[in-house]
Formats: C-alpha cells, structure tokens, sequence
C-alpha cells in the first residue's frame, strides 16, 4: 500500500466513523468497526447517486453542495445480493431550482432515524465524493464516495 493509498484508507476509516450516529462499545478493533460503519453508512457514487436534470455534461453523478428539500422517498430498486436501500429523492432549496437528483442509501444507515418527504438534507461535497446530513442536525447519515475510494475500503482477505 503506498503512502497515499494509505492516507485515502484512514481519511476514509475516520470519515465512515464519524459518520455512524453510535459506535459499539465493544474491544473491536478500529479497523473492522470502521470497515462494519463504511458498510453501513457509504456507497460508490455510480451505485449510490443518478438522475441529475440540469447536468449540461451528462454527467449524472454530480451534486453540488448546498441544502435539498426532499421530495420523495421510496423504496429504491432491488439488486441481486445487494441490502434493501431508500431511495432519497432531492431538489435544490437555493440556486438551480431544477437540480434535482436521487441518492440510494442503505436502509441500515437511516435504522436509527428515517428521512421524510419535505426535510431539508444538507449535500456537501468533500475530496472523497458526497455526505448527506440531515439539515437540521448537521449530522452525517452517508457518504456516497468516489468509485476508487470506495473500492480502497473494500476489504480484502490477506495471506500471509
């Protein structure tokens, strides 16, 4: 692992920990209890983010950072061998009206408090993708990352 690979690798672990609401008090490692909360609480962005409407490039995988009123919640699509996800539809509170995009986030990460059709959500865009955090709180529900981030937290069995 290079040094960088490693730096993206503790931003990440530090960043999926304190995006989990309560850690287990347990003698857990950091390591696995970072992997368990980066499962629980993050996804790629090509899994995770779609359906932007004024994206003049066509990229459909950008949000810019600024509060979003939700418009709609929903059961998101079943994937073969994936968890059930909520399906977290979002529209612009200031600037683009028009911006409007989905987020699907792993029902595990909303367990101990759901979003609702018209709360605001706060979207902030950070060096590793996206965090969603409720508006009123400020607190970070997911982190939706960049593909190679993510597949960085992947774990990985190790031979020795």
């Amino acid at each position: 692992m290079t040094y960088t690979n490693f730096t993206r690798a503790l931003a990440l672990a530090l960043a999926a920990a304190a995006a989990v609401v309560s850690v287990p008090a347990q003698a857990d490692s950091f390591a696995s209890s970072a992997s368990s909360a980066g499962s629980a609480s993050s996804g790629s962005i090509s899994d995770s983010i779609g359906g932007s409407s004024n994206s003049s490039s066509g990229d459909n995988k950008r949000a810019e950072t600024g509060p979003y009123r939700v418009i709609d919640v929903a059961v998101a699509p079943a994937k073969a061998g994936k968890e059930a996800k909520t399906r977290i539809t979002l529209r612009a509170v200031a600037g683009d009206a028009a911006t409007q995009f989905w987020v699907d986030v792993p029902d595990r990460a909303l367990a101990e408090r759901r979003v609702a059709k018209d709360e605001v959500v706060q979207v902030n865009e950070r060096v590793y993708g996206y965090e969603f955090a409720y508006g009123d709180t400020k607190q970070p529900f997911f982190l939706a990352l960049q593909d190679d981030w993510y597949r960085d937290l992947a774990s990985r069995k190790v031979t020795i």
